[in-house]
């Protein structure tokens, strides 16, 4: 209370605060280490390993049959149903097929998939792009190529709607070796499987491929220590409150666990799997649903279990300060951060998400900056695409800590809007040559930010009164726009700048004034000018940056 800080009993109090009282008492204090928020990749973690289940994501484009795929292998290796014909759907499921678990992930698109691995979170082992046999490689197939390759995932290829008559799986092989994925028949390293999710057809061996290319990845985690995992989705239930399906990574989850994930913390009370059944603990790779946070965590949020109920609450609580703090500061990656960090040797690649107006200058484009390597860093491109920048493209740069670069696009609706929350920098270009220089000049460790100077207003010097110490005020009036004080101020006279410097007093008669807008007289005088002559120009201006 003496601090001005009004607090209650059992009220949570930060660092600062329990410092100014013990000082009062003449004790003194140290902040403790911060609890780790994930022991993932410490000694305790490399002993006790055990194989887990790889974790399986559908991608590929619409109407593929991702959906079909994905009902078919439940029905034919999902144990039996509940009564009444209904599986619980909760986001994720397991698979049985050769007493091997498989877990899969029911994400709704490539986006989500990048959504949740924009928050720092590895969830997927292994991706399924889905091709449909009679259709070949479409916009989102290549938008699904680039994004499971940017996470760096094992792509295992299924070739669907092999029933359908007009099937062509060669042509869907050579589209594929265009994007540099050599399947497995012509020589390369990509497994892909001929499959019809209407008749079952090729499941089994989709499902025995999954499984070589898991044993090959050596997926192991260590089951005997508090739970790790991820928050695949989360829903506010009307009756029990907020519900979050997880992907426990590491450890076992258990009812009683104190669990955080991102700002939320809680108890968890109950654990259901994905068949609905009431069960008391989740071992690594294994999907389920809690419930005991306190509030909806976020898709792509790390959960980790805490010894007890203080630590989780105090986590989480310096977490939604180190997110408010952030979303203050703004954390936009920018070309010219980029540079710094070139500079610095802090990053090797530039990596860009690219996006023409038709295919044809996209390919254009991406050559010219492919071309771009230098000594310090080299150009990597994610994704290459035709059309306006869409939300999908900030979430994969958000993801991969990449640049947006159009050549003569625009923004869709409500883009700049997602992009500004995301810290994505999206950069314009008309003309090809400039692109081209920025992002040499960028990969040089050059790169200037580009300013414009904007003109606040303007006022007519109409009296010259001499105060005291040789100094002068003129006497103005304001002819355009507004004159802050503190502004840069231009002194004009017939058109030519005589000098430029800051308003170090502005006044309305006699009273000290913020601001003088259009039409009022005010007094100004300038730092270190007073050569006034009737009829000069006092012109306000500042420097904005500008999009290049």
């Amino acid at each position: 209370m003496r601090n001005g800080i009004m607090v209650s009993m059992n009220q949570v109090i930060d660092h600062e605060v329990a410092s100014l009282v013990t000082a009062a008492y003449g004790i003194r204090t140290r902040v403790a280490e911060q609890v780790a928020e994930t022991a993932t990749g410490n000694a305790e973690e490399q002993n006790g390993l055990e194989a887990r289940p790889p974790v399986v994501t559908i991608l590929g484009h619409v109407d593929h049959g991702k959906t079909s795929l994905l009902d078919s292998i439940r029905n034919a290796h999902v144990a039996d149903r509940e009564i009444g014909g209904i599986t619980q759907h909760i986001g994720a499921y397991q698979v049985d097929y050769e007493g091997q678990k498989i877990t899969f992930l029911d994400t709704p698109g490539h986006e989500a998939f990048t959504s949740i691995r924009s928050r720092g979170a590895r969830v997927t082992d292994i991706a399924i792009l889905v091709v449909a046999a009679d259709d070949g490689i479409m916009p989102q197939t290549e938008e699904a190529i680039d994004h499971a390759r940017a996470a760096e995932v094992p792509i295992v290829v299924a070739i669907n709607k092999m029933d359908l008559p007009g099937a062509d799986p060669e042509r869907v092989k050579r589209q594929l070796s265009q994007h540099n994925l050599l399947v497995e028949d012509w020589g390369g390293d990509i497994i892909s499987v001929p499959v019809s999710a209407r008749t079952g057809e090729g499941i089994n061996e989709l499902l025995e491929n999954l499984l070589i290319v898991a044993e090959i990845s050596e997926l192991k985690a260590n089951p005997h220590r508090p739970a790790s995992g991820v928050v695949i989705e989360a829903k506010l239930d009307r009756k029990r409150g907020p519900m979050a399906t997880v992907l426990v990574q590491s450890g076992t989850l258990s009812v009683g666990d104190h669990v955080v994930a991102g700002t939320s913390w809680g108890r968890v009370k109950a654990i259901t799997n994905d068949r609905g059944s009431t069960i008391k603990e989740v071992v690594p790779g294994a999907p389920a649903e809690l419930l005991g946070f306190g509030a909806l965590p976020e898709a792509g949020d790390v959960m980790t279990v805490m010894p007890n109920e203080k630590t989780a609450r105090a986590l989480a609580q310096e977490r939604e300060r180190a997110k408010a703090s952030q979303q203050s500061q703004g954390r936009a990656l920018t070309l010219e951060e980029v540079v710094k960090q070139i500079d610095a040797g802090d990053i090797k690649e530039l990596n860009l998400v690219l996006k023409a107006d038709v295919q044809g200058s996209v390919e254009a484009v991406r050559q010219s900056l492919e071309r771009l390597t230098e000594a310090e860093a080299r150009v990597r491109i994610l994704h290459a695409g035709s059309g306006n920048v869409t939300e999908s493209d900030i979430l994969l740069a958000s993801a991969s800590d990449a640049i947006i670069v159009g050549f003569s696009v625009g923004n869709a609706i409500g883009v700049e809007r997602v992009a500004e929350r995301m810290g994505v920098e999206i950069r314009h270009y008309g003309i090809i040559y400039q692109m081209i220089d920025d992002i040499r000049l960028a990969l040089h460790g050059m790169l200037e930010p580009a300013y414009t100077d904007v003109i606040i207003g303007q006022a007519e010097v109409r009296e010259i009164f001499a105060s005291r110490r040789s100094v002068k005020i003129a006497g103005c009036r304001v002819v355009d726009g507004r004159i802050p004080r503190g502004a840069s101020i231009r002194v004009l006279r017939e058109g030519e700048v005589l000098e430029e410097t800051n308003i170090a007093s502005l006044r309305h008669f006699r009273d000290e004034a913020n601001e003088v807008t259009n039409g009022m007289d005010c007094g100004i005088l300038l730092e270190d000018y007073y050569d006034f002559e009737i009829g000069d120009i006092l012109q306000a201006h500042r420097q904005e940056r500008s999009q290049r």
